[in-house]
């Protein structure tokens, strides 16, 4: 009975934060994930101390990353990167390898870290925020502007990428505390034979299931069967010592061209939310304040090293890699300037595997925060400083003067959809003027 309340006020508590800190921090504009990461660190350890023992939700936490990773898996299906294969596959390599070789250079040169932990760091660090990003772009309505198509474009090669580095972590750790080649060589064809598994249990299994299953016509049995695609492949992947993220991303991506892609999508993305959410609170809660009063000069020498290293760098590429003009460029630097999801993934990881020591995590950790609490208040600044230059459009004589009289439509193009509100108007007996832009 104990356990059973103590549960219940853990429930408790992580809602109340959220429903009290997500509303305020939208408000000011700051978005959700701020609010969940502000959310974890007033009911943390170094504030109010509600829960002692943060430790003790990671796992659940992260299967909010994994669920995630299972909707990617869902979007990339093969025609779409296709399609999208010059900005994810171009811009987004160049994005994360220039990112990732100056920081890790920094770590390796700079800090005097070990090589498998400056590449970590270059790697980590070189990630940026799906969530967070795309969230300002479609509450700034930039997700179809030039730097928004850019943006999503790098978010997905940046969301591809953080699968072999996830899966590389345990290798690295292995590898720097376990010299035997023979014990990687195991583990390496453990992996191979689970990845092996997945792929052709998901290629001719899965799909006669969910046929199966739709047939009951039961919706909370497909949402079942859904749910335990994706934590059953997380949890073949874990077992072999790799993350679960990849089994998820795994599953999406064979289930990317099924005809049940979008059922699976809407199933899961509730789950994805708030699971989403509460990794996001956990986070918060891992941030020690104490070494923001204890260390503030490091806190904030890491934070500028990772804003100012990606900003002017992300700059370059959309310039040079994506053809954006300049304040474009600039607009798609601060968006993914800050750290994202999958570093704290990834630098966790890396801590378990004793790579990093826990000052080192814990100080990523609240600089990652801070990079990304810092970047809305950078995109306002930016949108204070830098007005858009309004558009003219010189409109020709012949439609400067029209009778009032007379109903008349100007219709602007005759392509297909002009051509079809041509035929409605001549039907109708409404005069109408053709335009056509130059």
């Amino acid at each position: 009975m104990h356990e059973q309340s103590s549960f219940l006020l853990l429930a408790v508590v992580f809602l109340l934060a959220a429903v009290a800190a997500v509303p305020l921090a939208k408000r000011l504009r700051l978005g959700a994930v701020i609010g969940y990461l502000l959310a974890g660190v007033v009911i943390g350890p170094s504030t109010l101390n509600l829960i002692a023992h943060p430790e003790d939700i990671r796992h659940i936490s992260e299967l909010g990353v994994v669920l995630l990773l299972f909707i990617i898996g869902l979007e990339l299906s093969p025609r779409r990167l296709w399609l999208m294969r010059k900005a994810v596959f171009g811009v987004g390599v160049a994005q994360v390898l220039v990112c990732a070789s100056l920081i890790g250079t920094l770590a390796y040169i700079g800090l005097d870290q070990p090589v498998n932990t400056a590449v970590v760091l270059g790697l980590g660090l070189a990630l940026s925020s799906t969530a967070f990003g795309l969230q300002i772009l479609a509450e700034r309505k930039e997700l179809n502007s030039a730097h928004g198509r850019l943006a999503f474009a790098i978010l997905l090669f940046q969301d591809i990428a953080a699968i072999p580095l996830i899966a590389l972590i345990p290798l690295l750790g292995a590898g720097a505390s376990d010299p035997s080649s023979d014990s990687n060589l195991v583990q390496l064809i453990k992996i191979v034979g689970s990845i092996a598994l997945i792929v052709v249990g998901g290629r001719y299994l899965l799909r006669p299931v969910f046929r199966i299953v739709a047939r009951t016509g039961l919706q909370e049995v497909s949402t079942a069967t859904a749910l335990l695609v994706v934590i059953g492949t997380a949890w073949l992947m874990q077992s072999v010592g790799v993350s679960m993220a990849l089994g998820a991303f795994l599953a999406g991506l064979l289930l990317a061209d099924s005809e049940y892609r979008h059922e699976l999508e809407s199933q899961i993305e509730p789950f994805k939310g708030l699971l989403l959410g509460l990794f996001f609170i956990s986070v918060g809660m891992t941030a020690d304040l104490g070494l923001l009063l204890s260390s503030p000069g490091a806190v904030l020498l890491l934070t500028a090293m990772i804003i100012g290293c990606k900003l002017p760098l992300i700059y370059l590429v959309g310039r040079a890699a994506g053809g954006l003009d300049k304040l474009s460029a600039l607009r798609l630097g601060v968006v993914l300037a800050a750290g994202g999801e999958f570093a704290f993934v990834v630098f966790q990881m890396a801590r378990d595997q004793q790579l990093f020591d826990p000052r080192m995590h814990s100080m990523l950790v609240l600089a990652i925060t801070l990079s990304m609490a810092v970047t809305p208040l950078i995109i306002l600044l930016l949108s204070k400083l830098i007005k858009p230059k309004p558009v003219m459009v010189e409109v020709p004589e012949e439609l400067k003067q029209i009778d009032a009289e007379t109903p008349r439509v100007v219709i602007s193009g005759m392509g297909r959809m002009g051509q079809v509100i041509a035929r409605v108007l001549r039907a109708q007996r409404v005069p109408y003027m053709r335009w056509k832009p130059r």
